[in-house]
């Protein structure tokens, strides 16, 4: 039988079946063979919302899409040109998403009876037989029948456990379609089950058995290949939003000299920050489950108080329970940082889907004059640098900094080149260890040209001081309840953080020209699809630019100046319109919103669409 190699540049695959299905560990097995490939990717998995969805219904589906391609990529991808769906559930749920003439592998075991009904398919209704999949090209296989035939000799596996075997017979035919070596997923099985010798050898087994099918299978006569992408030079690793912002953490800590303290509780999107910083107790890390949100914040202030890089994590919904003791925080004047993972809400919301909407929370979602800092993330490599960057204004500027990631970025992935530590900017602290030859008395409120209070760790001779979350004395510190007094601090509060627009670079454009007809103006996840959609544009010569914020508050100087150089100023965002009431307030123009709420990504060619009709005007 002839084989044929075809060579692509562009690919994108949805991975969808039953939450027990290994539907993510299948996809994150193919995103780290294709990272080791030196092929530029973008992930974004799609968890389903409910834990326990009943096994074959809509509600239970768990998906994973990866884009790989021997040019830049930027986002996961629109549409999908080949669609794994291990049982019905998951072609309905995703068919919408499948390119014109798209390819479907499915699981035929995954289509009877049972589970047509789950899938609320009519009576007598099957997408395989019934001719509504004629356009595209349909694979049909009996992954679960081959599963276990491949297995009949494991005779101490139960049937169940043969079952759960099944996604890497999957994982293997795509290794085999797309000429890619197993060794990559048998070294991390070994790792994985390397004690677990049976449940290692009937792993491996049914990977090699879904390759040889692709292999052996005449109905195959075309394998695919994507060329490794033209990336800068450099050492390249696969990486994840959480994990990069678990490991920006470290490198502060360890740039600063300040040990690492994180207080948290919990909650989906943020847990695996708290998982993976709990397995690098070498560098010194403290991490602390606590009871509930507010137990983990003020364990943090306590640890920032006391000298550490002080750390909590949550989502929208702690960040709320968050609140009075981000206030005492603010009160006290020391650093800390709140990462918040974004999903949608409000309430518990949509636990699993991303979403930019805790902005507004983090710029004014506090009583009182409540003024903090706000650095954003765009990427999941960027949360590394990003962090690492929150930290230095943390601990630089006596602030608690608001950081906020989503859950798209979170759980996504992308090839990161990733810096050694002598390309790392050095985190300055200053600690107040003695008093002055002018001083007296300690004064924990006499402030810096930065109108930065000193950092005096309790306990220093001669630096004892008291401070709580009653209103402060200018200078003293003691508490206060004079008008006047209130209204300076409130005041100096506020210019404080105002003050850190001097100590902050000033926005660049990411492409475009300085002045044009349209400036698309970006914070967080939308960063990828935007970034493709100006790029397509500037090439059929459209006068778009692309500005994406990591300063949201403050702004960069320029900023004002960037945005007055453009007809229009466009703010996709992942919400109902939050930055864009923040950039009409401060720089009273006509800034318009494009707003998605689905808990899903903007797609690129949706935005390249909604930004065609500005110059339709």
């Amino acid at each position: 039988m002839e084989r044929k190699e075809a060579l692509l540049q562009d690919v994108v695959i949805k991975f969808a079946g039953d939450s027990g299905d290994g539907m993510q560990l299948t996809g994150l097995q193919f995103t780290n063979n294709t990272a080791l490939l030196g092929i530029d990717l973008a992930t974004f998995p799609d968890f389903p919302a409910e834990i326990r969805a009943p096994q074959g219904t809509l509600p239970g589906v768990s998906g994973y899409q990866i884009r790989f391609s021997s040019d830049r990529v930027y986002t996961p991808g629109d549409l999908c040109d080949v669609l794994v769906a291990m049982n019905a559930a998951a072609l309905k749920a995703n068919l919408k998403s499948l390119k014109p003439a798209g390819k479907i592998i499915v699981n035929i075991d995954g289509f009877d009876a049972k589970n047509l009904r789950l899938a609320n398919y009519a009576d007598g209704v099957n997408p395989l037989e019934d001719g509504s999949l004629d356009s595209y090209e349909v694979i049909k296989i009996d992954v679960t029948k081959m599963t276990r035939e491949s297995l009949k000799e494991f005779t101490d596996l139960g049937m169940k456990e043969k079952d759960r075997a099944k996604n890497m017979f999957v994982l293997g035919f795509l290794y085999w379609m797309y000429n890619r070596s197993l060794d990559n997923t048998i070294t991390f099985l070994t790792e994985k089950f390397g004690k677990k010798e049976t449940i290692l050898q009937s792993n491996i087994k049914v990977l090699q058995a879904g390759f040889n099918y692709g292999d052996t299978t005449e109905t195959f006569t075309t394998r695919y290949r994507v060329e490794k992408a033209k990336l800068p030079p450099g050492s390249y690793r696969s990486i994840m939003g959480n994990q990069s912002l678990a490991y920006g953490l470290i490198a502060a800590s360890e740039k600063s000299g300040l040990p690492l303290f994180l207080g948290t509780y919990p909650i989906t999107p943020a847990s695996d920050i708290l998982h993976e910083l709990s397995k690098h107790k070498n560098f010194g890390i403290r991490t602390f489950q606590a009871e509930d949100e507010i137990a983990g914040i003020t364990s943090a202030i306590g640890a920032a108080y006391g000298g550490s890089l002080g750390v909590t994590t949550t989502s929208g919904p702690g960040m709320a329970l968050k609140g009075e003791a981000m206030g005492l925080a603010v009160m006290l004047e020391i650093p800390l940082l709140i990462v918040d993972i974004q999903r949608g809400g409000p309430s518990t919301g949509l636990p699993t889907k991303t979403e930019q909407s805790d902005l507004l929370q983090a710029y004014y979602g506090r009583n009182g004059e409540c003024p903090m800092p706000v650095i954003s993330a765009s990427t999941p490599s960027d949360c590394f640098s990003a962090v690492y960057e929150a930290v230095r204004i943390a601990v630089q500027h006596m602030t608690p900094v608001i950081f906020l990631s989503d859950g798209y970025i979170a759980n996504g992935a992308e090839p990161w080149k990733f810096p050694q530590s002598s390309d790392l900017a050095p985190i300055e602290v200053k600690f107040k260890t003695e008093l002055g030859f002018d001083e007296e008395k300690f004064m924990p409120y006499l402030r810096d040209e930065k109108l930065v209070r000193p950092w005096a760790v309790p306990g220093t001779p001669g630096l004892e001081h008291r401070i709580g979350g009653i209103e402060k004395q200018n200078i003293t510190g003691n508490v206060s309840y004079d008008p006047e007094n209130h209204q300076l601090m409130v005041k100096i509060r506020q210019e404080k953080v105002d003050k850190i627009a001097d100590y902050i670079p000033e926005q660049k454009l990411d492409s475009g020209a300085e002045k044009g007809k349209v400036l698309v103006l970006g914070w967080g996840s939308t960063y990828g699809a935007i970034k493709s959609a100006a790029m397509e544009l500037q090439e059929e010569g459209y006068a778009v630019s692309h500005a994406h914020l990591r300063y949201i508050r403050p702004f960069p100087k320029n900023l004002g100046d960037i945005l007055r150089n453009f007809d229009h100023v466009l703010i996709p965002e992942i919400n109902n319109g939050q930055l864009v009431k923040i950039i009409r307030d401060q720089y009273l123009i006509d800034a318009k919103g494009y707003n998605k709420i689905m808990g899903i990504p903007i797609t690129k060619t949706e935005l390249v669409t909604e930004i065609k009709k500005y110059f339709t005007e």
